[in-house]
């Protein structure tokens, strides 16, 4: 199974979300946040969470790229129980129980996003409000794979 992990090349998520996920923290779209705005919440750092920020499971804070890693099936469970338990806290679900199914679809629909990727591919979502509601996108950038002559230093016998 996989899954994906916040990863950043510089400090920019923590200038343009309110609450930026945590380097190496397990993410899926939380799509769910914005299941009930309207073009009058898309502004300032809303509206970049909004347009490109994939959710932290852990933080709930936001992130611009993922990448694809490996996920044990425990792990899967027990970052389920943890947006179940967001559900209740947040969104008013009457149970960690009750909430448990829709936070196990959460994690499954990232999963199915990510099984077809190879370790360390980078995603990122983007985001529209619609008449039917939200549509999101993503993309795929694929890891490159590094030749040893971009990193190693050779040396001859009079270096």
């Amino acid at each position: 199974m996989k899954l994906a992990r916040a990863i950043h090349f510089d400090d920019s998520d923590s200038r343009v979300f309110h609450s930026p996920a945590r380097t190496g923290e397990w993410c899926i779209s939380g799509g769910f946040e914005f299941s009930n705005w309207t073009e009058d919440d898309l502004v300032g750092k809303a509206r970049q969470a909004f347009a490109n920020g994939w959710f932290g499971l852990e933080t709930a804070g936001r992130t611009t790229f993922v990448a694809v890693t490996a996920l044990e099936p425990d792990e899967a469970d027990r970052l389920a129980d943890l947006l179940a338990a967001h559900f209740v806290t947040f969104y008013g679900a009457p149970s960690p129980e009750a909430a448990r199914p829709v936070a196990a679809e959460e994690i499954a629909q990232m999963a199915e996003l990510c099984e077809d990727h190879a370790p360390n591919t980078l995603l990122t979502v983007s985001r529209e409000l619609t008449r039917a509601g939200v549509r999101e996108a993503y993309r795929v950038i694929e890891a490159k794979e590094a030749e040893i002559t971009q990193f190693a230093i050779h040396a001859t016998p009079d270096s």
